[in-house]
């Protein structure tokens, strides 16, 4: 399998990135990478290079960059407005829903959930997100942050939104759109205020099929759905 590294985007400007820490450590003592080898270089912003191994030594290596590459990523932007699941799940959540391709990650409060994430968890999360960019080897990072409640961010859901209902048809997404946000409420479902609310600001309902999922599933694979 091909080697991934997520650099700065000012490093591309340069033409080259010393790698050190925790890429350092995978790369060079884990993957055991060496001089002459070649990686890609993602910078979390869309673009991609090769990039080739200058040097090795104990603690660091330095990078050259070259050609550009395809950025393997996805024409629609998606957005995950989505309850925190229990504990480890809300990792597992950031790092599948980086490798599917979600552009932004936002955890949300609801009347049937009021758990948020710390600013110490969402630096974690954003660890996992960085993890899981150069694992899959996509070119833009995920944003991960806590919103606040969903009535608040209501304004910020945009023209194409969707909310999952289980109830509603699983048919009729549109793949058009250049952006979308997708509501995911707790496990205890959203309440009917929120739904109304939801509904009056445009967003559609999407369903999954008939059996309950826990949130971290239905957002993994209610996103696949716009793209895959």
């Amino acid at each position: 399998m091909k080697a991934n590294l997520l650099v700065s985007p000012q490093a591309f400007a340069t033409g080259e990135v010393l790698v050190e820490g925790d890429s350092y450590r995978h790369l060079f003592r884990a993957r055991r990478l060496a001089s002459g080898d070649t990686l890609r270089c993602v910078d979390g912003q869309g673009e991609a290079r090769w990039g080739t191994i200058e040097s090795v030594d104990r603690s660091s290596a330095r990078v050259r960059f070259g050609d550009r590459l395809p950025s393997f990523e996805s024409e629609c932007r998606v957005t995950l407005w989505v309850a925190q699941p229990k504990g480890d799940r809300a990792s597992w959540l950031v790092e599948k829903a980086t490798e599917l391709g979600v552009a932004r990650i936002v955890f949300l409060t609801f009347a049937r959930s009021d758990r948020y994430p710390s600013p110490r968890q969402i630096e974690r999360l954003e660890r996992v997100a960085r993890a899981a960019v150069e694992q899959c080897g996509r070119s833009f990072l995920p944003r991960v942050e806590f919103g606040g409640a969903l009535p608040d961010q209501l304004g910020r859901l945009g023209a194409s939104s969707w909310l999952l209902d289980p109830t509603a048809d699983a048919d009729g997404v549109d793949h058009r759109a250049e952006s979308t946000s997708l509501v995911i409420g707790p496990e205890g479902g959203l309440s009917g205020e929120e739904t109304e609310a939801l509904l009056q600001r445009g967003a559609r309902p999407i369903g999954l099929g008939p059996r309950i999922l826990r949130t971290e599933t239905a957002a993994v694979i209610a996103a696949g759905r716009f793209l895959t």
